[in-house]
């Protein structure tokens, strides 16, 4: 037996205990092939019948209206059609309740064509995903058409996700990247989306990843994603990408800087920009101090040293050996198989920080406790309650609701 059946065994062995006793004793009753067979060849169509049942009954919830049109636009994005990978993001990004059903069955269409996709690639992911965080002035969309002309031109298909900070005062956002990159956003291996953090924290919007999912379904082979800002909690793009790439600007404080920034910590390449002109010299002191300052860092994998080198995205210098040092990484990643192990923790950590949004709009919204937040929300403007206490009585409303 080969080891890959055995692994495939135990697999639907576990799936077979999960189902109802009633159920799992019955098909083992009427099965007439042995019991190890049985779970091989068996149960595996009850997984299929599940997940066939439940998009069968989602479609159904569709009109049929709903459902041409996710058709359209399941079959214009993955033959590679902009306008309908742009609809696609914009259906993700709703906040609607009924556009939240149709992008989750979108997601779900896009998702087993990537499956598949995958699987004749001999599981080799279909992009390659790079995060990029600076403070504002860094040069980060300078750098992303300077890379991205040049990856165009090697036969890549370029997408970036550029995200732009909301205004806490009117909400909107400015959404300028695509102005500043007036080259690639003409090129047609490229594509470029500004997309609003709509108040989310960690340097993304809550939507990044499934924008990422639905820009590999396109035929985007690298993937960039610019983030909003840099500080303690700016790097949730981590959690989202292969490799965390900060690009940071000459004489941008002493190595006592780089340390007490924790995005320090998350990156796989430090990048100093601008390094041209009368910035030279601080440039090369910037990158002597962040190295001084990496060699005090815990490294975050056993495979790969972070590095700091220099470029300038005006004249170009650096950028190829930079894409070098990059491919270098994935490379790396990818023969020693952490790129999987590092994916599939990323997908459980969105999972939960989707429950962890749900389960704060299902709170507001809930009837025994929409009624009291104005009440308390009043009593603690005034002082009569303390902010811990009443998020306690909200919390006991919510929990006392049955």
């Amino acid at each position: 037996m080969s080891r890959t059946l055995a692994l495939r065994m135990v697999s639907f062995t576990s799936l077979a205990r999960s189902q109802p006793r009633p159920l799992y004793r019955r098909i083992c009753w009427i099965s007439p092939l042995p019991h190890t067979s049985f779970k091989v060849f068996l149960i595996y169509p009850l997984r299929q019948m599940c997940w066939t049942a439940w998009r069968s009954s989602t479609e159904a919830g569709l009109t049929n209206k709903e459902q041409s049109q996710l058709s359209k636009m399941y079959q214009g994005l993955i033959q590679g059609d902009r306008a309908c990978l742009a609809e696609a993001i914009t259906l993700v990004e709703s906040t609607h309740n009924r556009k939240k059903e149709m992008a989750q069955v979108l997601l779900q269409k896009v998702l087993a064509y990537h499956r598949e996709q995958e699987q004749l690639k001999n599981g080799k992911p279909l992009a390659f995903r790079v995060g990029l965080s600076g403070p504002p002035g860094a040069g980060k969309s300078t750098f992303i058409e300077s890379v991205g002309k040049m990856l165009t031109k090697n036969g890549h298909k370029v997408s970036v996700l550029a995200v732009d900070p909301s205004s806490s005062t009117s909400g909107g956002s400015l959404l300028g990247d695509k102005t500043r990159m007036t080259e690639l956003s003409r090129d047609m291996n490229a594509y470029i989306r500004p997309s609003p953090t709509q108040g989310t924290l960690g340097g993304v919007t809550r939507t990044t990843n499934e924008a990422i999912l639905l820009c590999e379904g396109g035929g985007y082979d690298i993937v960039l994603v610019e983030t909003v800002g840099v500080g303690q909690s700016e790097f949730a793009v981590a959690d989202m990408v292969d490799m965390f790439v900060l690009l940071l600007p000459p004489a941008g404080g002493d190595e006592l800087q780089g340390i007490k920034r924790g995005i320090i910590e998350m990156a796989d390449l430090v990048v100093i920009t601008k390094a041209d002109g009368d910035l030279l010299v601080p440039a090369r002191k910037t990158q002597a101090e962040y190295l001084s300052a990496m060699k005090l860092l815990r490294k975050r994998s056993k495979l790969w040293k972070p590095e700091v080198m220099r470029i300038s995205a005006k004249n170009g210098e650096g950028i190829s050996e930079m894409w070098k040092k990059m491919t270098e990484f994935y490379e790396v990643m990818l023969s020693s198989s952490e790129i999987y192990r590092k994916r599939s923790g990323q997908q459980t950590v969105w999972m939960w920080n989707h429950i962890q949004d749900n389960i704060l709009e299902n709170f507001k919204s809930h009837p025994s406790v929409c009624g009291q937040i104005p009440i308390l929300e009043k009593d603690v403007i005034r002082g009569v309650l303390s902010p811990g206490r009443a998020a306690d009585l909200l919390l006991k409303a919510y929990a006392d609701r049955t």
